[in-house]
């Protein structure tokens, strides 16, 4: 397990190496930049082996070209151990990656809320890339392969070729990939606010109940955010103008076509920073400099997207690749007026369903944990707002409010226009109607950003708000992580209502619980927490160490305290 996630994270830092010494990025740009580039290039190989009919240990050359590029980029690895942001955000990473795994331990059934089936199907697609999976069976016994964009389950479908085809290397492989959506999260925390908010950032992210859950559950939703936080700094990095915009405008795309092909609800972002960089090109009047970047930028992403589409259409045709998405049969079984379902799903999302009333049956159930576990559920991964903490996202708005007003009026507008065009654009283009509320589908970007600016303003907050802020990480610790992982692992009924078998605990719980353990069940699916039966109090030990860790790391320095 452990050469399992080493390997993953090998792959990301290490295929691309020579390729990313050479940009002219600082050394903390050049670790993210190169994880892009990485994964981007891992998914090329990997996809060039699967339509190539070539045999599947053809997937070892993920492995070998990423041990080629170690070995050609050692000098570049000297100068990233030699930068203290780039040392930061590794050693963030790294703690950020155990912690995680860690929780692992504890996931013996998949539950909560309403998420049902999703990381069945994400496991389904991986092994179709192993070959074990017909082409034209459903997916869930509801999705047609081009439902999904690929990348994500592509690339696990090479490790798990590498280390072993069985569940608990597939969870394994998913949360060491989800993680690393904390590597633009900590260089955004850079960017806004030096080298200590990297290692603020670690802590926020680690206590952050919708990290924790979104890097423990398998699915594509926290890999796509990865990219998309990328692409947001990279262009970012372009429109400052300094250093080289061209490599940074050419990194944003490449993000972002990553972005799309590991998961769709990365096309409002796609689509918003595309307005953004015409805008730019506008006011400097399309010169002959900026066409050319614009072309190469939009060359870039077109060739990290088009691999999938064309053969999805040579497979499936126009129909099948365009309209199996879940967001389009949505709108087509959707009635009523699409700007109604967008306006009350904005609203139930922003406001509890336990503040409006609403109770729906979905969540019934006799277990107390569970409900308790449910509830807070809603609040911790539906609620955008709510997913920055209890007090978190009070204190996001208000350091939003004080940094716009010193702000220069450009990027007032740029961050304005960004943010209602991310969340407009995310909520138009789901066409269900949930009253539960669907900040999880499209806007985990929006949330990780909010977490990245919380850490770049620590060190400006006075003591009542940190004080506040850290009470509230308790309690969002507490209810949103703590209980998640014990009903999940069904520890608190065991402890207080021992005698009782498996299943007569899961049937207290909800019927979504039950579905979930029911699908582990049929399909005879051993989890890691069950084929690495470590003493819970070992790992909870481990656990401590991690955070423990994190927090000294994140104490002010001697000079930072001056």
């Amino acid at each position: 397990m452990l050469g399992c996630l080493l390997l993953v994270l090998g792959v990301a830092f290490g295929l691309s190496r020579p390729v990313v010494d050479r940009m002219g990025l600082s050394p903390a740009e050049g670790l993210v930049a190169g994880a892009v580039l990485s994964l981007i290039g891992a998914w090329g190989i990997a996809w060039a082996v699967f339509t190539s009919g070539a045999p599947l240990s053809a997937y070892w050359l993920v492995a070998a070209a990423a041990a080629a590029g170690l070995a050609a980029g050692r000098r570049g690895l000297s100068r990233l151990a030699d930068d203290p942001a780039a040392r930061d955000l590794a050693a963030g990473q790294l703690l950020v990656t155990a912690w995680c795994a860690a929780w692992l331990s504890f996931v013996r059934n998949h539950s909560g809320g309403a998420w049902l089936g999703d990381w069945l199907e994400h496991w389904q697609r991986a092994l179709f890339f192993l070959r074990q999976w017909p082409r034209d069976r459903l997916f869930f016994d509801i999705y047609q392969l081009p439902a999904r964009p690929p990348l994500s389950n592509v690339l696990t479908a090479a490790f798990l070729r590498m280390t072993g085809a069985d569940y608990a290397h597939y969870q394994l492989v998913m949360t060491a990939l989800c993680s690393l959506a904390f590597l633009p999260m900590g260089l955004l925390a850079w960017r806004f606010g030096g080298r200590r908010a990297v290692r603020v950032a670690a802590v926020v992210a680690m206590v952050n109940p919708l990290f924790v859950q979104n890097a423990t559950y398998p699915w594509t939703k926290l890999q796509a955010a990865f990219f998309i936080l990328c692409g947001l700094y990279f262009f970012l990095r372009a429109r400052d103008g300094d250093g080289r915009p061209g490599t940074a405008g050419l990194l944003c795309a490449l993000s972002l076509g990553g972005a799309v092909v590991t998961h769709y609800s990365a096309g409002p972002y796609v689509a918003v920073l595309a307005g953004g960089w015409a805008v730019a090109g506008f006011r400097r009047g399309w010169d002959a400099g900026f066409t050319r970047s614009t072309l190469l930028c939009a060359a870039a992403g077109a060739c990290v997207v088009a691999p999938w589409f064309a053969w999805s259409v040579a497979e499936y045709g126009w129909r099948g690749t365009l309209l199996s998405n879940s967001s389009v049969s949505m709108l087509q079984k959707t009635p009523g007026n699409p700007l109604v379902t967008m306006v009350l799903n904005l609203r139930d999302s922003v406001i509890p369903p336990q503040v409006r009333g609403f109770k729906g049956a979905l969540f019934r159930q006799s277990s107390a944990w569970g409900a308790l576990r449910d509830q807070c559920f809603l609040v911790y991964q539906l609620n955008p707002l709510l997913a920055l903490g209890s007090v978190g996202w009070i204190a996001v708005v208000r350091e939003a409010l004080r940094a716009a007003a010193a702000a220069a009026r450009r990027d007032r507008v740029l961050w304005t226009g960004a943010l209602a065009g991310f969340v407009l654009l995310s909520y138009a283009s789901y066409g269900d109607r949930d009253h539960y509320g669907i900040g999880h589908i499209c806007l985990q970007s929006v949330v990780l950003l909010g977490l990245a600016f919380l850490a770049s303003r620590w060190s400006r907050l006075g003591l009542a708000w940190r004080c506040a802020l850290v009470a509230g990480a308790i309690v969002d610790f507490c209810l949103g992580i703590a209980l998640q992982f014990a009903v999940e692992d069904f520890a608190l009924d065991r402890w207080f209502a021992p005698g009782r078998s498996l299943m007569e605990v899961s049937r207290s719980y909800s019927a979504v619980s039950q579905a979930n353990l029911s699908e582990k069940i049929i399909a005879q699916l051993a989890y890691f927490a069950d084929i690495v039966p470590t003493p819970p109090a070992l790992v909870l030990a481990l656990l401590g160490a991690i955070l423990c860790l994190a927090l000294v790391r994140a104490r002010p320095t001697p000079d930072e305290r001056r």
